[in-house]
C-alpha cells in the first residue's frame, strides 16, 4: 500500500522542518522523514555542540589569564567529563524541542528510516512506500576520509565522534588547517591538549587573503599549538602503545609526529550515494552533490535540493536561507534565487574571523580596482579595554562606483560586527553612507564607519 502526501521532505536538518512548517501551515500535507538525529549537523555534531566547546575552552584561556585584569583565579583544571556532558545536553535540548515540534505539528508526519527513490515521485522507507508531487531532499553531509596511506588502519576522529571525548588528549593531531580543524584545535589547546595542525598546502586557510591566513597562524602559535604545513604526503602508522606516528612527506624522510589522536578535518562529502537518486533521475555532480537551478530545483521537475548537499553552501544560514528561497517561491510567488545572496560565514577561532562579499585579493583577481580601509585591533578601544587587540578589521570598497564589495574582521566581536557591513551591501549602501553612520561608541562596529572615511 502506498501513503499519498502533498509533499514529502528527506532529512530533517537546518531546512527542513522549516519547510515542514510553512507547508502544513499552508494546509498541505507532508512526510518528513530521518534515518539519524533530528536538527542534522547543525544540531547535533556541528555547531550547537562545537560553539559550547569552543566556549568552555573560552572561560579556561580567561581564567589562566585572570592575573592580566587583576583578578587571581589560582591553579585552573579541566573536567572533560563535565565539558562533555554541557556540549551534550545543549545538543539534545535542541534535538528534542525539533522532535517535539515535529511530532505535534498537524498536517505533518515524522518518520524515521532510509529513505530511497523508487521513481520521481514515489519514496521507500523501509517497507513502506510514499508517493507525493514534490519531494524536498535536505539530507546534508559528513566527514571525508580520505584515502592517506594507513588511514584505514588507525582509529582517526571525525568532527562527530571528537565530541564524544570525556578526557583530553594528550597529543591531539589535527589534520587540515582550515574551519572545522582550527576550530577544534584552538579548543583542545586550550582545554589542555598539545596539538599539532597539519595542512598539506602552504598555508592555513588558503581560501582566506596570505595576510589573513598569516594572521591566524601566529595567533595560533602564540597560543603553543604547532603548524606544520607543505605536508604532501600525510600517512598513518599505528603504534603498539595505542598512538600514531603521522608521516608529513613523501620520502623516506624521518620527520613523523606522534599522536595520541588524530582528527580528520579535510573537507565534507554529500549524503547522497545511497539515496536511489538514479531511479528519480535526478543529476549529481562528480563529487556527489545535487545539482541545482538558481531556485534549487533539481533536474527532476518536482525534486529540490537544499542545504549541504547541494554544493551551493555549506553553512547553517545557507541552509536556512534555501527553505525560505523555496518556501517563498512556492507558497508566496516570489522568485527568490540563491545568487541574491551575499556571501558571508565565520571560523570560530577566539578571535573569531569574519567574511563577506570580497576579499580584497578575490576583488583585484576579478578585475576590480578597489580602495581598502583597514585598522589594527590594537586600535579599536573596545578590543583595547577587553586586552583582546589580536587582529584587524578592513573593509573592500569598488574605486570607481564606491560600492562596498566585502569586509573580514579578524578580532573580537568581529562575527558580529560584520553584520554592519553584510547589511550595508544588501541594501546597496556605499561606502559614503557607511562612513556616516554613527555608530555605538564603546563597540566594534563603530570602527566601521571610521575606515569607510579613511580608505586608500
Amino acid at each position: 500500500m502506498t501513503r499519498r502526501f502533498d509533499a514529502i521532505i528527506i532529512g530533517a536538518g537546518q531546512a527542513g522542518p522549516p519547510l515542514a512548517g510553512r507547508l502544513a501551515a499552508a494546509g498541505q500535507s507532508v512526510a518528513i522523514i530521518e534515518r539519524h538525529l533530528v536538527g542534522g549537523t547543525c544540531v547535533n555534531t556541528g555547531c550547537m555542540p562545537t560553539k559550547t566547546l569552543v566556549a568552555s575552552a573560552y572561560v579556561a584561556h580567561l581564567a589562566r589569564r585572570g592575573a592580566d585584569y587583576g583578578v587571581n583565579t589560582g591553579p585552573i583544571s579541566i573536567d572533560m567529563a563535565r565539558v562533555h556532558a554541557r556540549t551534550s545536553a545543549v545538543a539534545a535540548g535542541a534535538r528534542g524541542r525539533n522532535e517535539k515540534w515535529l511530532s505535534g505539528m498537524e498536517c505533518c508526519t515524522l518518520i524515521y528510516g532510509h529513505a530511497q527513490f523508487e521513481s520521481a515521485r514515489t519514496v521507500r522507507v523501509g517497507e513502506e512506500l510514499l508517493e507525493a508531487d514534490r519531494i524536498f531532499i535536505n539530507v546534508g553531509g559528513r566527514a571525508s576520509i580520505p584515502d592517506m596511506p594507513g588511514a584505514r588502519d588507525v582509529p582517526l576522529l571525525t568532527n562527530s565522534s571528537i565530541l564524544e571525548m570525556t578526557t583530553v588528549p594528550e597529543h591531539l593531531v589535527v589534520i587540515g588547517g582550515s574551519y572545522i580543524g582550527l576550530e577544534f584545535g584552538q579548543a583542545f589547546a586550550r582545554l589542555g591538549a598539545r596539538v599539532t595542525i597539519v595542512e598539506k598546502g602552504p598555508r592555513l586557510v588558503s581560501r582566506e587573503d596570505a595576510p589573513v591566513s598569516a594572521a591566524i597562524r601566529a595567533m595560533l602559535e602564540e597560543e603553543g599549538l604547532a603548524i606544520r604545513t607543505d605536508a604532501e604526503c600525510i600517512r598513518f602508522h599505528a603504534r603498539e602503545d595505542g598512538g600514531i606516528d603521522v608521516g608529513l612527506h613523501c620520502s623516506d624522510d624521518p620527520d613523523t609526529v606522534a599522536a595520541s589522536h588524530v582528527l580528520m578535518a579535510v573537507g565534507r562529502v554529500p549524503n547522497t550515494a545511497d539515496l536511489g537518486l538514479e531511479a528519480a533521475g535526478v543529476e549529481t555532480d562528480a563529487r556527489g552533490y545535487i545539482v541545482v537551478d538558481e531556485r534549487l530545483e533539481t533536474s527532476v521537475p518536482g525534486i529540490w535540493a537544499l542545504g549541504d548537499c547541494n554544493g551551493r553552501g555549506a553553512f547553517t544560514h545557507t541552509s536556512y536561507n534555501d527553505f525560505e528561497i523555496v518556501a517563498e517561491n512556492l507558497l508566496d510567488g516570489a522568485d527568490r534565487k540563491v545568487a541574491d545572496r551575499i556571501a558571508c560565514y565565520a571560523l570560530f577561532t577566539d578571535p573569531p574571523l569574519a567574511r563577506v562579499g570580497l576579499s580584497a585579493g578575490q576583488a583585484r583577481a576579478a578585475g576590480r580596482t578597489v580602495r581598502i580601509g583597514r585598522r589594527a585591533m590594537t586600535r579599536v578601544g573596545r578590543a583595547v579595554e577587553k586586552d583582546e587587540t589580536t587582529g584587524f578589521m578592513e573593509i573592500v570598497v569598488d574605486a570607481d562606483s564606491d560600492a562596498i564589495l566585502g569586509g573580514t574582521i579578524l578580532g573580537t566581536g568581529g562575527d558580529e560586527a560584520i553584520h554592519a557591513v553584510l547589511d550595508m551591501m544588501a541594501n546597496g549602501a556605499t561606502a559614503d553612507c557607511l562612513r556616516r553612520t554613527v555608530h555605538i561608541h564603546p563597540t566594534v562596529a563603530e570602527l566601521l564607519p571610521t575606515i569607510a572615511g579613511e580608505l586608500s
